[in-house]
């Protein structure tokens, strides 16, 4: 299948919104969305983003049933580590369904692997639902393994009110 991977512009921050969604909703995280496309504009496409986007768009004779041509992104960033150093992280990867299976996801998985080893990075760090068995497989195929399993790592988080009150002095 024909398709192009590309730098995300802010023009894109529409359809991935639209994708974001629709990868909440497949996750059976909906509920938990707060994001907005005036977020992603403001928070990627400013003097010091705080994320890069890579998108995926395939020519209109080949769109979407439901009229989309831009069918993929991923969204990443960059971070360090104490123990390896500069990481590349990948916040998220996402293929519209019925574009899956023709290695548009891999394509842009290696381009954020380009990217970050360009800018010197050592990993490429991600995460994935633990429901997600075919991303698992995936991933597992492209040579990456299960941090929590084999370092015992867990990701932990604070947001809303407890962050507020860590916050303070």
């Amino acid at each position: 299948m024909e398709f192009s991977v590309r730098t995300g512009k802010v023009e894109d921050c529409k359809d991935i919104a639209r994708m974001i969604a629709e990868l909440t909703e497949f996750e059976g995280m909906s509920d938990h969305l707060t994001l907005t496309q005036k977020d992603l504009e403001q928070d990627g496409f400013c003097k010091k983003p705080f994320f890069h986007a890579i998108m995926t768009e395939v020519p209109e004779s080949h769109k979407s049933s439901n009229g989309h041509t831009k069918i993929g992104y991923a969204l990443y960033y960059f971070a360090y580590s104490s123990s390896k150093g500069r990481t590349v992280h990948m916040e998220d990867l996402y293929v519209m369904p019925e574009f899956r299976g023709k290695g548009i996801g891999k394509a842009l998985m290696s381009k954020v692997a380009q990217l970050g080893m360009a800018a010197g990075c050592k990993q490429l760090d991600f995460i994935v639902k633990d429901t997600n068995t075919s991303a698992i497989d995936f991933y597992a195929r492209t040579g990456c393994f299960d941090v929590t399993e084999h370092h015992g790592y867990h990701l932990m988080r604070c947001e809303g009110e407890a962050m507020q009150s860590l916050a303070q002095p």
